[in-house]
């Protein structure tokens, strides 16, 4: 009896699977809170559930690393991220970063994106706003 639940178990979670109700993946700030008055340095740390981090330029299916948008916007899925002064890039699948804004208000935007810096779409995003001080 015991083996036919387990087996029962097995194959509705590869049901679940398969139908697309399994949970999927998704970026998070771990800290700081979306609304939360920060000072500098701004300690931001990133959160991934259903992927895995790697360093860019590996092409791995399932996997990237994170960017960080400050004051963007999420980009279209394929789009490359670019690097610059505000499109902080994390290629060596760093989770966390100290930053330096100016007072006022923010949005930073997690950006997951793989090994060529291709942006996995607005799902693969988060954004939150932070008042600093």
């Amino acid at each position: 009896m015991f083996q036919n639940r387990w087996l029962a178990g097995i194959a509705a979670a590869g049901l679940l699977a398969v139908s697309g109700v399994a949970q999927a993946a998704s970026v998070y700030f771990v800290q700081p809170a979306d609304g939360a008055t920060v000072s500098n340095p701004v300690h931001v740390v990133f959160g991934l559930d259903g992927m895995k981090i790697a360093p860019a330029g590996t092409m791995t299916e399932g996997t990237g690393h994170h960017h960080l948008l400050i004051d963007g916007q999420p980009l279209t899925k394929g789009e490359v991220i670019p690097a610059t002064d505000k499109s902080l890039h994390f290629g060596k699948g760093q989770t966390e970063t100290d930053l330096t804004l100016p007072p006022g208000d923010h949005t930073l935007t997690l950006q997951f994106g793989d090994g060529a810096h291709r942006s996995y779409g607005p799902e693969l995003s988060k954004t939150i706003t932070v008042h600093v001080k």
